[in-house]
């Protein structure tokens, strides 16, 4: 049993929340110098049971959520151009144990309006999204948001969109999952495999195109997602199923006076206002499939399969 420090907290795990970026790491470490034995995983919900000397924020019995980039408070992230700034479950040791202590400064209080399974998916998954619809798109009311996909991100990204006013056009190969976004608000339901759809989405817009882009997918995606922008559109660049080198036409990027803008998760600030936004709109996180501890192998099967929504170890 860990024991908090000094300005850290004992926190009693009830639920982790896995990342594409989780499997990345145990596959090949990214290249990050991770430090051995390395534990993954970087989205925890659970229960302050102990706090260290000099902690103010918390107290036990309080439910908390990790911050994926655990220094990074506000502002600009920390770091320079050569080295990352160091995230949970990367660099920083993960969270994916019944027990972790961790620095005070490293935690936001859980939202109260869901459960800690579904609170979970917030670190990163959901502030993704929040982050690129709003801390840096703005999005609003009267705007189109295109979601590529029907993962964590690209869920959270149509929720988050719907609660904003904003149409959303969800594309996906599977016409199941397209069904399902629908139940969940979204406006228009393209299948990647029924023809061209960048042509069906410019027919859904009347040629306008759209105002944001999730880009889940990267690689040469991102120049058909330029196709689909409409003038001084943006595009949030976010996955790397497609690769990751990013390949689009640079004609595209100045005619339209394009954004492109990389979504490195985010801040504790800006989680702190995701919190209260979930609470404000109660905006529910699709949970795909739980698992136990004991069926981590399972659940990272399911991850790489291609869930509708997050995949969740529960601690039993």
């Amino acid at each position: 049993m860990p024991r908090p420090l000094a300005g850290e907290v004992l926190v009693k795990v009830a639920a982790v929340a896995l990342n594409s970026r989780d499997t990345l790491v145990i596959e090949s470490g990214l290249g990050l110098p991770l430090t051995f034995p390395f534990v993954p995983a970087s989205d925890l919900a659970g229960t302050v049971v102990a706090t260290g000397a000099g902690v103010r924020r918390f107290e036990q019995g309080d439910r908390v959520i990790s911050s994926f980039a655990a220094d990074w408070l506000d502002g600009p992230p920390p770091g320079n151009a050569r080295t990352p700034h160091p995230t949970l479950g990367g660099i920083y040791q993960g969270v994916l144990s019944e027990f972790v202590t961790l620095p005070e400064a490293w935690l936001v209080r859980a939202p109260s309006s869901i459960n800690d399974v579904e609170a979970c998916t917030l670190p990163c998954a959901g502030l993704t999204a929040w982050n690129a619809l709003v801390e840096f798109g703005g999005v609003r009311s009267g705007q189109t948001v295109l979601v590529h996909g029907t993962g964590g991100v690209a869920l959270f990204g149509l929720q988050i969109a719907k609660a904003h006013g904003a149409e959303v056009i969800v594309i996906s190969g599977s016409e199941d999952k397209l069904a399902r976004t629908r139940e969940l608000g979204a406006d228009h339901c393209v299948s990647r495999k029924a023809g061209d759809w960048v042509e069906e989405v410019l027919r859904i817009t009347n040629d306008r195109g759209v105002d944001h882009v999730l880009e889940t997918v990267g690689g040469a995606n991102l120049g058909r997602s330029l196709q689909a922008l409409a003038p001084n559109g943006r595009v949030a660049c976010i996955g790397v199923q497609g690769g990751f080198e990013l390949s689009a036409p640079i004609g595209l990027v100045l005619s339209k006076q394009a954004t492109l803008q990389g979504i490195s998760i985010g801040h504790r600030c800006a989680l702190e206002r995701f919190v209260r936004a979930v609470d404000q709109v109660a905006l529910k996180p699709v949970i795909d499939a739980r698992y136990s501890m004991s069926q981590l192998q399972e659940a990272l099967a399911q991850l790489d399969r291609g869930p509708f929504g997050k995949v969740v170890i529960e601690m039993q």
